[in-house]
């Protein structure tokens, strides 16, 4: 079935392929921010664009930003944008150079290395003919942390490493085919409130570094987990400007926020087949993906498989609001992708679900507008169950499973250029993204695929940005979580791997269900561009938990700590074309 269903995936390409392809910007990259900025500055949103689903086409984005910088430069937007979004759009362009209007746009290095090397500010290698592009750039990550109040060093401090290297390639063959790989071999030594999400392992939940897949672990507690991440994608023009294809294997964010309720960047990289088709003011896209099904560490072997097919389609129904709908099923099947699930027509995944398929099913609409050339609103609606009887009788049916999200971005806060402030509130309730069976639950390689927090929770996040000047930038970020606790063998509805057949009762299930936990985290981090690309950073961070039935994670074989777990540590970082690595995710 495999086979055959790559021949004719082979067959289809071969037939379509024509015109220009496209590479994507990397999820996480501060160009998402800027794209975000200008659309809501202008109070209009870019048909051309899709930043609610990452990543975005670099060509679309250079695109964009060429569109802008001409308005301004001929006086028609020159007043909403300051000096430093001015530069950074030029740095946007730069990056993606082979995108420009003359397919020229990088800024040239005034010193070139030996006259071979970096001689542009962005590329270590740059190699463009007529029928050939190619970039590549070396991967450096190096952090070291002071982490204080460890319960391994008994409330002292400890000193952690985090080193991730190697590089990435990206460009075009004819036009026609867009390429991209990254590998990264990564040693790094987590803050103990990580280590102990990292290392849990219980027949509900197993061992996983976040955002990783395979993994050696530490030889002793506090050591480093060894791991390699590699992502890597094809990308064909099936009609220009039009349809894309792109096949390969890496992570993919939906919505607009800090968080997402239908797919989020927190899990590991995985296999994808994914068509995009941009017509009119309506972008749609159906993704093909095969996801690691729960597992136990152990002896090295292939560990199961399991499957997701996921729509999502949006539109601009005016110039300042944008609608859109997202639907996801994740199935279980030997060796094999459901064929009914190949249809790549929105809404059937929905049907056959809500149709008694017994497949892990999602449904979910999200939107966002601009305010007053400001403000942007946004937010997600995520159902998995619904019976109308049960879900406004305030009953507490546990199969009552839902998400909401609402957030709202504010630009040049308090009129200070480029002071930028986001606030969201997140609420799930228990048994959301668990299934029948431990099989087919919402997750890939043993993490959850939206909030990483799972099901059982309220989230409030506040995140500041402030750019005052070219090259630096602080990021202020607060996160405060409200969560119920699994205890002893009752399932509760928090831990998304245990399966809702085993739900502790069917009625008077709450928001919150069980022990309260409650934890408090902020973070500031200062970061310094020294030279394209290369940053160094600084910062610090403070995490407390509490839970009311003192149900914390094991530090040794002696027992568990009853007291409030609180983490606070400094860190300072070199890094160069990577993203800075964020603990502050639960």
């Amino acid at each position: 079935m495999r086979k055959k269903a790559s021949l004719l995936i082979v067959a289809i390409l071969s037939a379509v392929c024509a015109g220009a392809q496209s590479t994507y910007l990397q999820i996480g990259s501060d160009n998402y921010l800027l794209l975000d900025r200008m659309e809501t500055l202008s109070g209009r949103l870019c048909d051309s664009l899709r930043v609610n689903s990452k990543g975005e086409s670099r060509k679309s984005a250079v695109n964009y930003v060429e569109h802008v910088s001409k308005a301004i430069a001929d006086s028609i937007d020159s007043s909403r944008y300051s000096s430093i979004d001015r530069y950074n759009m030029r740095q946007l362009i730069s990056e993606s150079g082979e995108w420009a209007g003359d397919e020229h746009g990088e800024i040239k290095s005034k010193h070139s290395w030996f006259n071979a090397l970096y001689k542009n500010q962005y590329n270590m290698v740059y190699i463009k003919k007529k029928d050939f592009f190619v970039v590549l750039n070396p991967i450096l990550n190096a952090v070291t942390t002071i982490d204080k109040n460890t319960p391994e060093f008994k409330g002292g401090t400890s000193r952690r490493l985090y080193n991730a290297h190697d590089g990435e390639i990206r460009g075009w063959i004819g036009k026609k085919i867009g390429f991209y790989t990254m590998f990264t071999d990564v040693q790094e030594q987590l803050p103990g409130f990580v280590y102990n999400y990292a290392v849990k392992d219980t027949p509900y939940q197993r061992m996983a570094v976040p955002g990783a897949d395979y993994f050696l672990l530490p030889a002793t507690r506090g050591g480093a987990f060894n791991y390699l991440q590699a992502s890597g994608y094809i990308d064909f023009a099936a009609l220009k400007d039009k349809v894309n294809i792109t096949f390969g294997s890496g992570k993919h964010f939906v919505g607009d926020g800090i968080t997402s309720l239908f797919l989020s960047d927190f899990s590991s990289n995985m296999p994808f087949l994914r068509l995009r088709t941009r017509i009119w003011k309506l972008n749609y896209e159906t993704q093909y993906v095969e996801l690691t099904s729960q597992y136990k560490k152990g002896a090295d072997k292939v560990y199961p498989h399991k499957f997701a097919t996921m729509h999502n389609i949006s539109m601009n129904v005016t110039r300042w609001m944008n609608l859109g709908f997202f639907e996801a099923v994740v199935f279980d099947r030997p060796n094999a992708y459901e064929i009914g699930y190949l249809n790549p027509v929105v809404f059937t995944v929905s049907l056959n679900s809500f149709n008694g398929s017994g497949d892990k099913a999602l449904l979910g609409f999200y939107g966002k507008m601009i305010i007053a050339k400001r403000v942007q609103l946004y937010g997600q609606a995520m159902l998995n169950e619904f019976r109308a009887k049960e879900f406004f009788s305030a009953s507490g049916w546990y199969g009552n499973k839902w998400g909401l999200q609402g957030g709202a971005k504010y630009f040049d806060a308090l009129g200070i250029a480029n002071l930028d402030l986001q606030a969201e509130v997140n609420a799930v309730r228990p048994y959301t993204y668990s299934a029948k069976d431990t099989l087919a639950n919402y997750t890939n390689y043993n993490q959850p695929l939206a909030n990483p927090l799972g099901s059982g929770f309220v989230q409030a996040i506040g995140v500041a940005r402030y750019q005052p000047v070219r090259n630096l930038a602080f990021t202020l970020k607060w996160m405060y979580y409200i969560q119920g606790v699994d205890t002893g063998r009752a399932n509760l509805g928090n831990n998304i791997f245990n399966p809702y057949t085993s739900a502790a009762k069917t009625y008077g299930v709450k928001l919150i269900n069980g022990p309260r936990s409650e934890c408090n985290s902020i973070n500031l981090n200062i970061s310094w561009q020294v030279r394209r690309n290369l940053f160094i950073d600084a910062g610090s961070a403070y995490r407390k938990y509490e839970n009311t039935a003192k149900v914390y994670p094991d530090y040794s074989s002696t027992g568990v700590v009853n007291g409030p777990l609180t983490t606070t540590y400094y860190y300072l970082g070199l890094r160069i074309n990577a993203q800075r690595r964020d603990y502050s995710f639960f």
